[in-house]
């Protein structure tokens, strides 16, 4: 591989709490619907998924959204780690994935209103799984519907609190497992999303109404999570604007920031910041880097790292997002399927001087 006397900025290291990440180029939790038993158990596929991009260079390997209860799953085919059962299976991907070389970060999330649904890739149904098919009764902050999904029931103040401490349990579970990262997802309008939105938000307690309010339930899942994890890295994944054109109070990326300082606060050490989820049909124009903006924005409110994600496919363009200080990393999905070999093509690309290919890979470069 092609060295220098410095390396990019993209392949130099760096800190999320007391963790260091060998490189800024991170895996995007994405969705895999691979558990055919149902279970929530991880398997041979998440194994070969997720341990691939660690020997293709990425720094931060970051699981899927990963179910906090059975309720929470997207799918009935969603991974989860409410059970030391699955904790168990998931250490053996974190073992895999620090053998090649990278951390591993574990997202933890319940769907809301967005759960029970048929997954999107061999299945003939499409919508959310009747009960009588093995689906189940979803929950949010109001009995609002998303799009053309079964409408959930609104949780009472008893079971939010119950959803605290499953939080708390899924990221004790995690460390158990050797996760290095825990993430808390509260994007994509997910549950902890749909409490923050004002658009799937119209509580009147104590959960409802002012911001302060609709993010309290994300302020008391950080503390807790924080208080079970000790001092390991802490990330939070927020959705910078809902692309609503809503003349209201809406959730935009001024929103987002003043609750990225919030999350700061309670013990978050760095955000990884996407955007969308809550709307069904929203207009979101598409272009490369296209949410870099809001990693910004909350990069201004923050003093913790911050990455950003959408449509990165250039290493000379993820480059200039983190020397230009828009963003501290950069996180790569479809990108990253396409090739999981393209960090250390970046590497070659960039004349990095930090070469992460594995030596049994080396002959290719």
């Amino acid at each position: 591989m092609p060295t220098t006397s410095d390396s990019p900025k993209l392949f130099t290291p760096i800190s999320v709490g007391t963790t260091t990440i060998r490189n800024r180029v991170w895996l995007s939790p994405m969705c895999q619907y691979s558990c055919p038993g149902r279970d929530g158990m991880p398997n041979n596929w998440h194994f070969a998924h997720l341990t691939s991009f660690a020997a293709g260079g990425f720094g931060l390997v970051m699981t899927e959204a990963t179910a906090v209860v059975p309720e929470g799953r997207i799918s009935d085919r969603d991974t989860g780690i409410w059970s030391s059962a699955q904790a168990e299976a998931w250490a053996q991907v974190v073992a895999g994935i620090h053998e090649r070389g990278a951390t591993a970060g574990i997202q933890l999330a319940h769907a809301g209103r967005k759960a029970s649904t048929y997954s999107p890739w061999g299945e003939t149904a499409s919508g959310t799984i009747p009960t009588d098919a093995g689906g189940w009764q979803t929950v949010a902050p109001s009995p609002l519907a998303f799009g053309r999904l079964d409408a959930p029931r609104q949780l009472d103040l008893t079971e939010i609190d119950a959803l605290v401490d499953a939080f708390a349990d899924a990221a004790t579970r995690s460390i158990a497992a050797g996760f290095d990262v825990v993430e808390i997802h509260a994007a994509h309008g997910y549950l902890l999303h749909q409490f923050l939105s004002p658009a799937a938000n119209e509580r009147t307690d104590e959960y409802g109404g002012s911001p302060e309010n609709r993010a309290r339930l994300l302020i008391r899942v950080i503390e807790a999570v924080r208080a079970s994890i000790g001092d390991a890295a802490l990330m939070v994944r927020l959705s910078g604007t809902d692309w609503s054109d809503s003349e209201g109070e809406r959730w935009d990326a001024d929103a987002c920031a003043a609750v990225a300082a919030r999350a700061e606060a309670a013990g978050a050490d760095a955000f990884d910041v996407s955007s969308g989820g809550i709307l069904a049909h929203p207009d979101i124009p598409l272009a490369p880097g296209y949410q870099v903006q809001f990693a910004t924005r909350v990069r201004e409110a923050v003093s913790v790292p911050v990455s950003a994600v959408g449509l990165i496919d250039d290493a000379a363009c993820a480059e200039q997002i983190v020397t230009s200080e828009r963003a501290d990393a950069v996180m790569l999905g479809r990108s990253a399927l396409r090739n999981p070999q393209r960090v250390n093509e970046w590497a070659a690309t960039l004349g990095a001087a930090a070469s992460f290919v594995p030596g049994q890979y080396e002959r290719a470069y």
